[in-house]
């Protein structure tokens, strides 16, 4: 039996059994089919009796539909550009659950892992809480962060927003990337149920901006914000200048995530200075019209560093999820498209390499959960996009699921094969990604052609695991 041990001042060890690194995934596999606590009662008793890391850890917010993990990925660049040490937390993983928390860029080490996830575990056996698997991982990120004395997590709330266990810690900043409906055909309230709940991620004096462009989107959550005690920003509007094609592709959640990463500088680690010295993001205040001769003297002496040297130096991939594999034979494109508005955006990458390297072969192996993407949507996409590039595309199913997403019921890869084909698309059925991989590898000229991976956390998995990679 687990207990407690207290000794004079010092905080309470938890005493139990000590699981390994590899029992502790297998704890984790196995507990993603406990029913999540929407109330989050079950996340609070778990932080509360570790010492309360979320209200300890200075936090940023990363909600919404799509580019959560790239704005997520984006931010923490731009923190440790200016010193600080950075905690980052996203969701899923693709090969190990350490992709999850990292530390200065840097993915937790098994060791680590090990360790907070025993401290974890046994405390919530020591509560009799019956916890899913998104809320101890949760606890886990937040403690490994507290023990580090990060300057500040930046951490994604990968299923919504009020409902997410992240949102157990009052943040100084969040931001809602964009939000869309799961379908074309989503009625209005059910558009504003979820930009509800995305929004819960707002506190009292949360700093908050999105990345959504759409007018009505953003005046509910600007009423929602001010209704919750927040304060709202002006939402994004440009683009990063990051290299071609990634500007387009990218270019919004690099320019929300400099301006989330401005925000927490300026307004929540130093927000009674007028200058920060060598600042990559902070701007000098209250300096009006064209700078003295004296200044820009100082400035052709000293030159800073600017924020568009940042992006052009900068990796515009997030690896093992979205990533160009050049130096492979074809060329391999792997996204984790799993919604429409996604697979709109994977498409476009495609036309854009298109234009910057005429292909010589193009295949797209889609791999998705059941109603992900199988709509009248999709097939418009795939309809429009090979009446102006030619290809094939291969359905396939995927054997393995990664653990903790909603793609436990793969799609019927022949129906959505023959819908396909009903629109005069060259399009294949097969019984799983090593068959199609293989296929679409004989497809596509080997110098400049290109096999675009998408659909899903699962079939991106499957590529990895097919390739004998076992971690990042």
């Amino acid at each position: 039996m687990n207990n407690v041990q207290q000794t004079g001042a010092r905080k309470p060890v938890i005493i139990g059994k000590q699981r390994s690194y590899h029992e502790i995934v297998d704890y984790l596999d196995q507990h993603w089919s406990v029913a999540p606590d929407l109330s989050l009662e079950r996340t609070r008793q778990l932080d509360k009796a570790l010492d309360a890391a979320s209200q300890k850890v200075p936090t940023i917010l990363v909600a919404g539909t799509n580019g959560k993990s790239l704005t997520v990925h984006f931010t923490t660049r731009l923190l440790r550009a200016e010193g600080l040490k950075v905690g980052a937390f996203s969701a899923p993983h693709i090969l190990m659950y350490n992709e999850r928390i990292s530390l200065n860029n840097e993915t937790i080490s098994n060791k680590s892992f090990t360790e907070v996830g025993n401290k974890v575990i046994l405390a919530a056996e020591q509560l009799t809480l019956e916890a899913n698997s998104s809320e101890l991982l949760t606890v886990m990120a937040l403690q490994f962060f507290k023990e580090n004395n990060v300057d500040v997590a930046v951490m994604e709330a990968y299923r919504g927003g009020a409902t997410d266990p992240v949102n157990i810690i009052p943040a100084k900043v969040a931001t809602i990337t964009r939000v869309t409906p799961p379908n074309v055909t989503v009625s209005e309230d059910n558009l504003e149920a979820l930009i509800t709940e995305m929004a819960g991620i707002v506190k009292r004096g949360t700093h908050i901006t999105s990345g959504d462009q759409n007018k009505t989107t953003l005046q509910l959550m600007q009423t929602l914000t001010e209704k919750q005690g927040g304060f709202w920003a002006m939402p994004i509007r440009k683009l990063a200048t990051l290299p071609y094609p990634f500007e387009q592709l990218h270019g919004r959640c690099a320019a929300l995530a400099e301006r989330i990463a401005q925000m927490f500088v300026e307004q929540q680690l130093y927000p009674n200075t007028t200058i920060i010295a060598d600042s990559l993001l902070s701007k000098p205040k209250g300096s009006r019209g064209r700078p003295t001769l004296e200044k820009k003297r100082e400035l052709e002496m000293n030159p800073r560093k600017t924020i568009e040297q940042f992006w052009k130096e900068e990796i515009s991939l997030l690896p093992g999820k979205f990533q160009i594999l050049d130096k492979e034979k074809p060329t391999i494109l792997l996204d984790t498209a799993s919604n429409i508005d996604a697979f709109k955006n994977f498409l476009l990458g495609i036309r854009l390499l298109h234009y910057q390297r005429p292909l010589k072969g193009l295949t797209i192996i889609v791999g998705a959960a059941h109603n992900a993407l199988h709509s009248e949507e999709f097939l418009k996409q795939i309809r429009y996009f090979f009446k102006k590039t030619s290809g094939q595309i291969l359905i396939c199913a995927v054997d393995e699921v990664v653990p903790g997403v909603d793609e436990a019921n793969m799609w019927n890869a022949e129906q959505v094969a023959n819908d396909i084909k009903g629109m005069k698309v060259k399009a294949r059925a097969c019984k799983n990604f090593e068959e199609a991989f293989d296929l679409a590898k004989k497809s596509v000229d080997e110098r400049h052609g290109l096999v675009a991976i998408t659909g899903s956390h699962s079939v991106v998995n499957a590529y990895w695991k097919h390739k004998g990679i076992k971690k990042f």
